[in-house]
């Protein structure tokens, strides 16, 4: 075993940047933002002020494009805009100015972006692919009236790779004929019928459009109305399709958030395996699947045109119960670390898995503890300085253990495996500050267990000052969860309640900052 013990002075821990335009910010706002109290080191988050679901999210000429619902004026929801990011790598974010506006149709609300290769749209202008935009307009007098036909879909172009955009003039692209809840509209191009393929959601089910130039559309079919979950409203859909590991198979994959209606309480994430033949999305699957059992993963949506073909997701780190009463002052709100989708067979049937994309290890350099053995029904305390922006990963063939991080105020975040219950357990109940909603700290978030190997099962944990990801045997079960400590956790406790399996902690990380 070594244990690496690092002292760092919060400062230097929590070193940010703060982008303004063009204008390179001296080093004392570099100091100053990003050093706030709960701001996460790894994630992305805006600067300052509101932020929900990403949007847009696309890759092109080198570069992979953020796009995030945005209020610039409060850190609780307002009117929306459309907040902009760019990266080369996915973990290194370059803050942008505003993309979007709200106009005359109404705020600007979720949606997607594509690269228009064939220039079908006609938007483009010497030889250049444009980048277009579809977006929900949402009339804020329309819903004041009562109307049920106040969000319609819009679009809007960039010459520049996304530094300035046009809206089309002859937006709305498509109107509402009294669907109360319908909007953010995905779009990818669908091969075998030559034509741009949109995905939106209206109340309770998903809507199929296809076009030819991104400015007509016709509506093709519907799906989800008898199917999967349904307590809540049906939002950000995406549809996309992925191979199936070790084999030739193909199968289409159709994600769905939901509010409320989540597993563990509130908003979360549903997923649909089937078919798609160019008009309609079919499946057999009558019961939803989650990506994602904590509370804080929604409105994800995926990457269109990624270089090497990989299907990158990143989420809103976050859920309607709570996100406008969340401990932050500065701003509210982060993302997911991006993560890659792949789909396995697991028997007959077919599971979505997500883990974090190759170039978060990457942030992962000094090594704080490495190679201990944890044996069978015994438990290791370990002292470790650099814990709250860490990346811990254990193997074990134990089904009963828990892992406990705690920081001198006696505070708590405790994860088990639960053999009896078949299930994972996340306690964050005495985990810091709770109190700021009811719905926070009120109960343990229990993910159901069944697929693990027989022999051993790999634990990945992301702990980022605010936040935990959890991921076991390489994301076929996922919990993201927001934490708010007082201070900052620096014991880890592992309890092996196994009478017979050892548990092996592999290595714990620090995470290096990316602002």
């Amino acid at each position: 075993m070594k244990i690496g013990v690092v002292f760092l002075s919060v400062a230097a821990m929590l070193m940010g940047c703060k982008e303004k335009q063009k204008e390179k910010p001296k080093e004392s706002a570099i100091e100053k933002v990003y050093a706030e109290p709960y701001r996460l080191q790894f994630h992305f988050s805006p600067p300052e002020k509101w932020m929900n679901d990403p949007n847009g999210l696309v890759y092109n000429q080198g570069i992979y494009h953020l796009f995030y619902q945005y209020y610039p004026d409060d850190i609780v929801w307002g009117p929306m805009h459309w907040g902009h990011a760019t990266s080369k790598d996915l973990v290194h974010w370059q803050h942008q100015p505003i993309a979007l506006y709200p106009d005359e149709h109404g705020l600007i609300f979720s949606g997607s972006a594509v690269v228009d290769k064939k220039n079908t749209s006609g938007f483009g202008t010497n030889g250049e692919a444009p980048l277009v935009a579809i977006f929900t307009y949402h009339s804020m007098e329309g819903e004041k009236e009562g109307r049920d036909d106040f969000q319609t879909q819009g679009i809007a172009y960039s010459l520049d790779n996304g530094a300035t955009w046009t809206k089309y003039e002859g937006n709305p692209v498509i109107g509402n004929n009294g669907i109360r809840d319908f909007r953010d509209p995905k779009v990818f191009w669908h091969e075998a019928s030559q034509q741009w393929i949109l995905t939106l959601v209206a109340g309770d089910h998903a809507k199929f459009y296809a076009s030819n130039n991104l400015r007509e559309w016709e509506h093709l079919s519907d799906f989800g109305k008898t199917q999967g979950a349904h307590g809540g409203v049906w939002e950000c859909p995406d549809l996309f399709p992925l191979p199936v590991e070790g084999t030739e198979e193909q199968k289409w994959v159709l994600i769905i958030s939901i509010n409320p209606g989540a597993p563990n309480g509130g908003s979360g994430t549903q997923y649909f395996i089937g078919d798609f033949d160019g008009e309609k999305f079919t499946s057999n699957q009558q019961e939803p699947k989650w990506l994602d059992y904590g509370t804080d993963n929604y409105a994800g949506v995926t990457y269109n045109n990624t270089p090497d073909g990989k299907r990158i997701f990143i989420g809103w780190m976050s859920n309607w119960f709570y996100a406008r009463n969340t401990p932050t002052e500065k701003w509210r709100s982060a993302m997911t670390v991006p993560r890659e989708l792949s789909l396995e067979k697991i028997g007959d049937d077919y599971f979505l898995k997500n883990y974090p994309v190759e170039q978060v290890d990457g942030l992962a350099t000094e090594i704080l503890a490495e190679d201990l053995q944890v044996a069978p029904s015994t438990s290791e305390t370990l002292k470790v300085d650099g814990l709250n922006q860490s990346q811990i990963q254990l193997k074990t063939s134990s089904r009963d253990y828990t892992v406990i991080f705690k920081n001198d105020l006696d505070e708590t975040l405790e994860l088990t495996m639960d053999s009896t219950n078949s299930a994972f357990i996340v306690n964050r109940m005495k985990s810091g500050k709770v109190d700021f909603h009811s719905e926070f700290g009120n109960k343990k978030h229990v993910m159901p267990i069944s697929l693990l190997d027989k022999e051993s099962h790999e634990l990945k944990i992301l702990l980022d000052w605010s936040s935990i990801e959890i991921f076991i045997d390489g994301g076929i079960y996922v919990m993201t969860e927001q934490l708010f400590p007082t201070k900052p956790y620096t014991t880890l406790v592992i309890k092996n309640g196994s009478a017979d399996s050892e548990i092996h902690l592999e290595s714990i990380k620090q995470m290096e900052s990316v602002w």
